[in-house]
């Protein structure tokens, strides 16, 4: 497991919060965490918990993910996935219900291609994942299913 980088997350969360125009203290109330804290972990005294992380990322109106990769809490090779994903969740031209759905043609795409690139994976049918098969004319919730 990576160790956490707090010195580069602190001096992130500062470039974040100075580009959405936020004082210190305006982020810290937004987030629900003191002042004085959020103070320390900005000059890379303390480690934030990933929930507090969370709360950061959603008062900067940033994915949580990226912060999680900032502090060494997700590798480096899940950000392209973490950017695709946050993309779509800050997109505020679809509603919260088709971003789920983007989200989960998204994975199943992904499934799919993994499944393509091992050929053990290819033979083996998928019994942990969904309950019905992957269906390309259709969402996973039947939404646009022709036969619905």
């Amino acid at each position: 497991m990576a160790s956490l980088n707090v010195g580069n997350l602190g001096e992130y969360l500062r470039e974040q919060r100075r580009q959405a125009q936020l004082s210190l203290r305006q982020l810290a109330d937004a987030a629900g965490v003191s002042n004085p804290y959020l103070s320390q972990i900005e000059r890379g005294l303390r480690k934030p918990s990933a929930d507090i992380l969370q709360q950061l990322a959603k008062a900067l109106r940033i994915s949580a993910e990226t912060l999680y990769v900032q502090a060494g809490i997700l590798d480096e090779r899940d950000r392209d996935e973490v950017e695709t994903r946050a993309a779509i969740l800050a997109d505020p031209s679809i509603s919260e219900r088709q971003k789920q759905v983007l989200l989960q043609v998204y994975e199943s795409f992904r499934k799919e291609n993994a499944q393509e690139a091992g050929p053990a994976a290819a033979q083996a049918p998928d019994t942990a994942g969904d309950a019905e098969p992957a269906d390309p004319a259709g969402f996973a919730d039947g939404t646009t299913h022709p036969t619905n």
